[in-house]
Formats: structure tokens, sequence, C-alpha cells
């Protein structure tokens, strides 16, 4: 690896060339991979690499007239200094405000590089096209907010808000609630069958806790294993089953710490109290994001929660 320092005049524009053809075939790669979801957003990164494009002509021309037709190989991991960016180009599906950062950061580091690149040169040609080059770039770091101004509509910004809605509703509501309804509920039986039938406080507290842990390794490898997501849209697996396992576990938890509370009736008129709690969220969260009423949601859950609640208690005086 290089140092900057140690680069030439021709291996500075080779290098020069070799970011502005990466930065328009990753440009290209987010615009192919934000076109389904978000277009309008795809066509903004799609006029980014054509400038890009012609950053990398406009140089070659230059490099062609100096030093001939043959560009050293060299590129940006080749020289000590730049930053190695996570490949968002590769996952799928995109994230809109990440993919726009990141494009930002790319031009601000190009344009960091021709500043410095100058430096480097004493052919005035050179010097001329790269200061020309980084002022265009000191322009294109709020390019992408310009040109989203230009091709993101009012209408497409709603459809895209809208995207991005349903994808966060797929991806982190939907497992995040399964967890959470499932932690609640299901330990709810055997939290109070323990409560009641040991009258302990501790005992309780450690049946609260195996349930829950249980429940929240259980749900979360069967969400991890469910699909890869690349057919339904639900995201990666192993995000899924971590919100799904932890929402349940904390789900179970909630309920549980009131027993570390000495005093048995105290403890359990909290727990109880807690449940409704918890009810009352599982209830607001399909309200707010499954488009369910939330008298309707609210009624669907309490009589659930009411059930296994009545069964935690018969079995527990048994």
């Amino acid at each position: 690896m290089k140092r900057f320092s140690e680069l030439s005049e021709q291996e500075i524009l080779a290098l020069a060339i070799a970011l502005e053809e990466d930065d328009a075939r990753i440009y290209r790669e987010y615009a192919h991979g934000l076109m389904e979801s978000y277009p309008a957003s795809a066509q903004v990164f799609e006029d980014m690499a054509r400038e890009e494009d012609e950053h990398r002509r406009r140089l070659i021309e230059v490099h062609r007239a100096r030093f001939g037709e043959h560009i050293p190989l060299i590129r940006r991991q080749d020289v000590r200094g730049f930053v190695t960016h996570r490949p968002l180009w590769l996952v799928r599906p995109l994230g809109l405000d990440k993919v726009r950062k990141q494009a930002e950061e790319f031009e601000y580091e190009t344009r960091r590089f021709y500043e410095r690149a100058m430096e480097r040169t004493s052919d005035a040609g050179i010097r001329k096209l790269l200061g020309d080059l980084a002022a265009a770039e000191r322009g294109h770091e709020s390019l992408a907010s310009r040109l989203t101004e230009l091709h993101v509509t009012p209408d497409a910004e709603r459809e895209e808000e809208e995207t991005r809605r349903r994808i966060f509703v797929l991806q982190v509501v939907q497992p995040g609630l399964a967890g959470l309804m499932d932690g609640s509920v299901s330990t709810l039986a055997p939290l109070f069958a323990a409560a009641f039938a040991t009258q302990s406080t501790w005992e309780t507290f450690l049946v609260g806790m195996a349930a829950s842990v249980g429940a929240g390794i259980s749900m979360g490898f069967a969400e991890a294993l469910s699909d890869d997501g690349s057919l339904t849209g639900r995201g990666r697996p192993l995000a899924r089953g971590i919100i799904t396992g932890f929402m349940t576990t904390l789900g179970g938890v909630g309920h549980t710490l009131p027993y570390l509370i000495a005093d048995f009736a105290t403890a359990t008129t909290l727990a109880i109290a807690v449940v409704l709690v918890e009810l009352w969220a599982i209830a607001w969260i399909r309200a707010r994001y499954m488009d369910t009423r939330f008298l309707r949601a609210a009624f669907e859950v309490v009589v659930g929660g009411l059930i296994v609640f009545a069964a935690g208690v018969l079995i527990g005086n048994a």
C-alpha cells in the first residue's frame, strides 16, 4: 500500500480515474437496488453516476494527452488514508437514508483527494482540471439533495415514504410485535401458576425468568429460520430473529420483575398492573401500525391475556 505522498502525477491521475469509475458504478448499484421501491430516488443516483462518468472522461483525456494511452491500475484500497466504507450497495433491501448519507461521504472524500492532489502536481493543465473537479465535488456534496428536489415530486415523496413505512412495519414492527405478544401472554400462565402454587416471590421470579428467556430463545430461532426474506421482503433473518427474541424476553420479564419484591401481595398486584400496561401497549402498536381499530385490538389482546391469566391462576390453585 502506497502513501499519498509517494504517488507520481500519472498515478494521481490514474487514481482519480479509478475513483470516478468506482463512484459511478456504486451509484448505479444504488439506483438498481432502489428502483423497485424508490424509483424517484433511483433516478437521482442515475444522474449522479452520469456526472461521475463525465468527470472520468475529462480525466482520461488529460491523461492521454500527458502520459499516453496506458493508465496504471491503482485503486482506492492501494493508497493509505482512504476510508473503508461498508458496502451498502451489496445489501438488499437498501436503506434510502443510509444510501444518501454514504453518497455524500463519497463526494466529500473525493473532493479532499482533489484538493490534496493539486498540491502534488506541477503541470498547469492537470492542476487546473483537479481544481475544477474539486470545485465540482464541493457542489456535489449536496447533489443528492438538489437532485432529489428535481426528481422526487411531492407525490413520489409520499409514495416513497409509504414504502419506507411498509418496509419498517414488515421488517421491524411485525417481528417485534409477535415477540412482545408471545412473551407477554405465553408467560402469564407459568408465572401466575408458580406464584399461587408456591406463594414464594423468589421462586416465582425464577420461574418467570426461565419462561421469558426460554420463550425468547425459542421465538428468536423460529423467526430466524422461518425464511430468508428474499421473496417476502421481511428482511434479514438474523435481524428478525434478534428483534423477535429480544421482544419476547422483554414481554415476559416485564411482569416477572415485580416478584423481586419480598411481599407476595404487593408483588402480585404490581405484576398484574404491568400486565395491563403490556396489553395496552400491544393494542396500541397494533392500532398504530397494523391498521386495526384500537378498541378491537384492545379487546382481542385483553381477552386472550385474561384467558391465559385465568388458566395460570386455576392451575396454581389446583
